[in-house]
Formats: C-alpha cells, structure tokens, sequence
C-alpha cells in the first residue's frame, strides 16, 4: 500500500499530512510504535513510524537526526501525536520533512498509537491476502489455458486484460515469440538494444522499468520481467506501461504469467529437441548410405519438407578455434547455443532453408531456383549476415564451405561432401570467418592426392621400354608427346617439330614397335598422355 492510501483509513480521519507531501506515494510494508531512542536502528525500508515524541520534547535536534536517518533508510514516514509531549511539530522539522519528501503526519492526541498500528496492520494484511488470492488465480487461469492448448498469444492477451497494459514474450535473443496485439513495434527496439551489448535486468531484480526514446523521437516506458528457462540466457516479459505504479497486485499477475510461460516454453523446447533429432538422424543416415533405397529416401525426405525435384546448395559451418581454450564440453554447448540460435536466423533468411547437425558442424540445405545473376553470390551474401548476426551475439567467428548445384534431393550428398571438402580446405589455409566454394578438382589437383610411389610405378610401367630406347636421343618421346597434345595430327606435329611429315611418321612407327601398342587406339593415348603428364609433375617437384 501507498502511505496516501493508509491515510485514507478511518483511523487517520482526524490526522493531518503536515510536511512531506511529496513522498506520500512512498510505500508502506510496515507500522512500527517508537518505544525507545535508538529505534532508527530497527527500521526498515517501507517502515511506518509513529510515536508520542516523548524523547524530542527538550531535543529538537533528536527528532532531525531521526528523520535524516529514517530518509536514508527508505522509511516511508513519521507519525507524531501531538498535544501531549509537543504542542506542534516544531517549524524546523516541517522544513526539513519538505527537503527530504518524508512525509510527517500530526496524529490527534485522542488516538491510541496501538490502535493506529493495528488497524493499519490490519488493512495491510487483508490486502496482502487479497493480492495473493488473485495471483492464485491467475495462476489457476494461466495453467488451465496452457494445459488446454491454447498456447501464448492467447495467454498474453488474457495477461494484458488482467492488468490494463500491452504484453510481448521475447525469446533469449530478444526475437518476438508472441504478443497481446498484432504487431508491437517496441520488439524491433528490444532486439536492437540487445544488439547493441545492453542488458534489460538490474542484478537480483524481479523485474525493471526503463523509458526507451524511440526513432521516431516519442518515448514509450516498458516493464521488463525475466522468464528462466533451460537457456543460459533467460526470455523476456514486456508490459508497455509502469507496472509499479499499478500496484504490486498486478506485479504478481505478471509474475504468475511468467511462471507459466517457463514451463510452456520448456515443454515446447522438448518437443523441437525431439523433432530436431529425427531430422539430424535422418540427414546423417542419408550421407552415410544407411537406407535400402531411393525410394525409402524420398518418403523419409517428404517428412521434412523436402522435395524429391527441388535444387539445393549445401552450407556446411562449423565454429572457428577460439582463442581461448575451451573443453570438449564447454565447446559443445556453446557450439549448440550459436546453432540453436543459427537455427531461429533462419526464419527471416531470403531463401527457404533446412537445418541439420552432425557431430560439432551445423549444414544448411538452401533452396534455389532459377534466378538472374550468379546463386553463389547470393547464397555467399546471405551466409556473411550470418557471420556478422553470431559475431554480434555471442562474440565468436564461423566459417562456412559451399558446395555446387545439386539438381535434385538424391543429389544432395555428394553437395553435402563437397560443402565439408570446401570447409575443411579453408582451415587448412589457416583462414577464419571465411566463406570457401568448392571447385572441382583438375588433372594436377587429382594427381596430387595419389602417392608418389604409385605415380612413379605407373609412368615405369607406361614408359620405361621406351625411356630405355631414348636415354641418349629424346626425340622419341619428345616427338609422341607432341603428337598426343596436338590430338594425333601428324602434319601439326612435324610442323611443330620442324621436320618432315614422313620423319614424324617413322619416329610413330618406331614408337609402336617399342612399346607393342597401336597409337590409333584410344586407351593407349590416353594411358600415355597421362603418363606423360605424370611425369613432368614428377620432375617439377
């Protein structure tokens, strides 16, 4: 209760507010009777005092000192009877009651204090009792309307009719879950603000109130109150208006809400968490060859939206090394926070996307279709806002690797590997917070992944008989080398080598008889240009 609200009582009828009228909104939690001179030491905050003034009739300075003290402990004001001890309250009192707005109240002399004290006790009580029977059954009214499905948005509304202001649910992200009306522009303010490194709860605070000076110049006064959940982070409650000067009936009401809403809002998370995993199972046993058939494949697929015809690119991203050391534990919960909230991104991403995990990497599965301009400039614009929104959020860098086309889902393992190919040769470089596209791999690029060892046995197997015959005169095998890379035209050939057609025709013949093997024959070109090729990277290295 307000201490102009214990005034209204009919035992204060006859008592007068004679100094202090600024602080009469204080609140009253407790009345308190002095009954000895260092009763300042055994009040509290909110506490009410009243008392004869036995010990200030011959020390006006006693009776200041106890207001400075009862001023700098939040009392919430001092009754005195006056006509007894002191005949009025002294002038210096009164100016100083105005200076500190405590308020000072004349009680008559024909009031027993014990009676003011119980009576006031009393109506406390009595409206404590009534506070704490409505936030029962608020509570009883919110847990029905959960436990019959109605789910949030109608709750908030129920809430915001309960105590006469607007309400919006914010997620651990500041993202809007749901809300009293259609559309709250307030959330766009509370995500920014989040963005932006501030935090809306005060230490072991139930709830805060703060005024917001909007874009648009006006200024709106919002009540925040948090909802705890499994999330490092808790939600938010928002009540657009000052839930205090409502009185602490409404704040109950809300904190009865939130309540709700944590389990609510935990039961949901269990029912994703279930989901999520019978996504990420499916998705691994599909890379990992673990069906029958294509068929079964595309009926698992339907399950989750994909489509059998549709075109895809693959994503895959995992968190950059931080530099300081985490344990596999830590790493992985925290890795699960910025997925999670990678997850929820997803909803405002421009094209349709599907979210998978496996082991410590996250993939997206990015629907395309066909568009003006190159999709990989587009897919690799959208992944760098993803980069810069988890930087902004949890401080920490991710680095993702882009696969080709896929033309349909079947296809979309090979885009899978080619995504964790390009994600792999982008932390092989040493680079962080990259976008990497994988490119297939040349001839050399081929070569390089095969051991030396085998490349050398193949060029002796392919080669040897004629680098015998030609260890004192290359021209034999200088004259089949250019012949194979001008695609077997003798004449280009000759023309090359500066010699005579019918010269290039008896070093081929002589090269046939060598090697036992027609050079008309495909395979043997091919077998041969490859050789060579190997070799030459062999002597290059």
């Amino acid at each position: 209760m307000h201490l102009e609200d214990i005034l209204e009582l009919p035992v204060f009828e006859q008592a007068e507010l004679a100094a202090g009228e600024n602080g009469k909104k204080r609140g009253v939690q407790h009345v308190n009777m002095m009954d000895a001179p260092d009763i300042v030491d055994f009040l509290r905050k909110d506490d009410l005092l009243v008392t004869t003034a036995y010990h200030f009739k011959d020390d006006t300075s006693l009776l200041l000192e106890l207001m400075e003290r009862m001023a700098e402990q939040g009392c919430s004001g001092l009754g005195i009877k006056t006509g007894r001890f002191l005949d009025s309250i002294p002038y210096e009192a009164l100016a100083l009651a105005d200076r500190l707005a405590l308020p000072l109240i004349e009680l008559p002399r024909d009031v027993r204090l014990g009676t003011i004290v119980n009576q006031t006790l009393s109506s406390i009580l009595n409206m404590r009792t009534n506070e704490l029977k409505h936030a029962m059954e608020a509570h009883r009214a919110f847990t029905h309307h959960i436990m019959s499905g109605k789910g949030l948005k109608p709750l908030l509304q129920q809430a915001a009719s309960m105590i006469g202001h607007p309400c919006l649910l914010l997620d651990q992200h500041s993202k809007p879950i749901a809300s009293s009306q259609s559309r709250m522009d307030i959330a766009d303010d509370m995500e920014r603000l989040q963005r932006r490194g501030y935090s809306f709860f005060l230490p072991q605070a139930s709830y805060s109130s703060f005024t917001l000076l909007q874009e648009n110049g006006k200024t709106r006064t919002v009540t925040v109150f948090p909802i705890y959940t499994h999330q490092v982070r808790c939600g938010t409650f928002v009540v657009l208006g000052d839930i205090p000067d409502a009185g602490s009936g409404a704040i109950l009401t809300v904190e009865q809400a939130t309540n709700v809403i944590a389990f609510e809002l935990m039961k949901e998370n269990a029912l994703k968490q279930y989901a999520r995993r019978a996504k990420n199972d499916f998705f691994i046993n599909f890379v990992e060859d673990a069906f029958s058939s294509n068929e079964e494949i595309i009926n698992r697929a339907k399950e989750f939206n994909l489509s059998k015809n549709q075109k895809y690119i693959a994503a895959a991203g995992r968190l950059d090394e931080d530099e300081v050391r985490l344990s596999f534990a830590q790493h992985q919960m925290e890795a699960d926070r910025v997925y999670e909230y990678l997850e929820e991104e997803l909803d405002v991403f421009m094209l349709p996307a599907h979210f998978f995990m496996k082991g410590n990497m996250c993939l997206l599965l990015i629907e395309i279709d066909d568009m003006p301009g190159d999709i990989h400039d587009v897919v690799e614009e959208l992944l760098e806002e993803l980069q810069i929104s988890i930087y902004t959020q949890f401080e920490r860098s991710i680095s993702f690797g882009m696969s080709n086309i896929s033309r349909q889902f079947l296809e979309v393992k090979e885009a899978y590997n080619e995504a964790v190919n390009a994600l792999e040769s982008g932390h092989l470089s040493g680079s962080r917070s990259f976008i990497q596209a994988y490119h297939t791999k040349d001839i050399a690029e081929l070569l390089r992944i095969i051991p030396s060892d085998d490349l050398e046995k193949f060029c002796a197997y392919t080669l040897q008989a004629l680098s015998d015959v030609s260890k004192g005169d290359q021209s034999l095998l200088h004259t089949l080398s250019v012949y194979l890379e001008t695609h077997c035209q003798i004449s280009e050939t000759a023309k090359r080598l500066y010699v005579h057609r019918n010269t290039v025709i008896y070093r081929l013949e002589k090269v046939e008889q060598i090697l036992g093997q027609d050079l008309k024959d495909p395979e043997t070109t091919l077998r041969l240009r490859l050789a060579l090729r190997i070799q030459t990277s062999l002597q290059l290295t």
